[in-house]
């Protein structure tokens, strides 16, 4: 079945465009109008891909801050059966049927509405961890990836990619981590796990340049509380203490913001904007 354009009261036109970088930004006054516009580009990087080589090979992230991107995206007229599907990260030991899987939340949210020609799963109850890194490792550098949707954590963590573990030359494309207190603290807050404690300790996370890889980044960044590493990684120094940073070193990096994130910026949005 055809599936339906995704409305057009989101488009990027809409938005008030900045420059960081390599990085575009765009400003937009509520986070459903960013999903829409986020939503919209990504079908259009998407729909090349298809055009230039027969398919798209995206990885998604799958946090919270994507679930209005993900929501317009599914209703995109896209030929679906000719996208690949990766994901970024996987808690150590989960079973795909736990209510905070992001194999599940992949698997409800877009394997089962929109059917993906291909699903590469990241087995976070392998019985053998360092095989499965190996496993998603191969499959991730087999071809180029398209385009990949980067969120940023509320510490600047890109993926599980935390300031403690991150590194821009880092040598591996997956590896095992420990995330830190705050991205406990923010997996409790966004409901996921009811104390910060129940998270499980471990998770496999794509590393900082296996992301950089992908050709184009779309990255959804709504509310308040993302605000402080919004202005971390657009002002402050490009370093893997806030990961997110190096959105402004990539060559096709889109970053949608609405006005609560975009909040702490240090130039009114209206002065940097350009036409």
């Amino acid at each position: 079945m055809r599936q339906q354009n995704i409305p057009d009261q989101g488009d990027t036109s809409d938005g008030k465009v900045l420059q960081f970088g390599t990085a575009r930004v765009r400003i937009y006054p509520s986070r459903e109008a960013l999903g829409i516009a986020a939503a919209n580009r990504a079908a259009e990087l998407m729909r090349q891909a298809i055009e230039g080589h027969g398919k798209a090979r995206i990885v998604v992230a799958t946090g919270n801050s994507q679930l209005n991107l993900i929501d317009a995206l599914v209703l995109a007229d896209l030929a679906w059966n000719r996208v690949e599907i990766f994901h970024m990260d996987e808690y150590v030991g989960m079973l795909p049927t736990h209510p905070s899987s992001f194999r599940r939340w992949i698997k409800t949210r877009i394997e089962d509405k929109v059917h993906p020609g291909v699903v590469n799963y990241m087995r976070g109850d392998a019985p053998d961890a360092e095989a499965e890194i190996e496993r998603y490792s191969r499959l991730l550098l087999a071809e180029p990836i398209d385009l990949a949707f980067v969120g940023f954590g509320e510490n600047g963590h890109i993926a599980f990619n935390d300031p403690h573990v991150a590194a821009f030359d880092d040598p591996a494309e997956v590896k095992r981590v420990s995330p830190d207190a705050m991205s406990r603290a923010q997996q409790a807050g966004e409901g996921h796990f009811a104390t910060p404690e129940l998270m499980p300790r471990d998770a496999f996370t794509m590393t900082c340049p296996a992301l950089f890889r992908a050709a184009a980044w779309v990255c959804s960044v709504p509310e308040l509380r993302k605000a402080h590493a919004v202005q971390r990684a657009l002002e402050g120094p490009i370093s893997a203490s806030c990961p997110a940073s190096i959105v402004r070193t990539h060559p096709n990096a889109t970053v949608y913001l609405d006005c609560e994130s975009a909040s702490l910026l240090s130039t009114p949005p209206a002065a940097k904007s350009r036409p």
